[in-house]
Parts: C-alpha cells; structure tokens; sequence
C-alpha cells in the first residue's frame, strides 16, 4: 500500500501498522507518497483483514493499493513463453 498521512504523524502511522498482523515491510517515503506497506497474507480474507486495519487508522488521509499477484513475474513468464 502507498498511504498519505497528516504531515508530522509518518512515525506514528509507521509504529501503529507495524503491529497488523500481515505487515512484512513499512517504511517512510519522501514525494507523492508518504508511507509504503509490504503486506503479505495467505488469503483474500486475510489480506482484505490487514488492508481494513490500516485503512482504520486516523491520520492516514488517503491510499493506494497496487497489488501484485505472483512473485518475480511469475504470470508475465507463462503468458510471454515461445
């Protein structure tokens, strides 16, 4: 996820989601973005769970959630095989 927060609050916005189970990386960004989560769950449920609890958080005033399907290419190395 990218989120944007209340300028000031990137510390605590990055202490409160480190604790949602399903966080594997949060970090602080400098540009459009101010803060970048690596979720990782073994399921929609689980994933929607985590996304859910992030989004709960006061301070973040919007979000963004590219989601990537398939580590490494994994889809694109099917499809473009001669």
């Amino acid at each position: 996820m990218l989120l944007n927060c209340s300028p000031g609050s990137e510390a605590e916005v990055i202490s409160e989601i480190s604790t949602v189970p399903g966080v594997m990386e949060v970090n602080g960004l400098l540009g459009k973005y101010d803060v970048f989560v690596k979720i990782s769950a073994e399921n929609p449920n689980a994933m929607e769970m985590a996304v859910s609890k992030i989004r709960k958080v006061k301070v973040i005033s919007s979000h963004t959630l590219p989601v990537v399907y398939g580590q490494g290419g994994s889809i694109d190395k099917e499809i473009n095989q001669p």
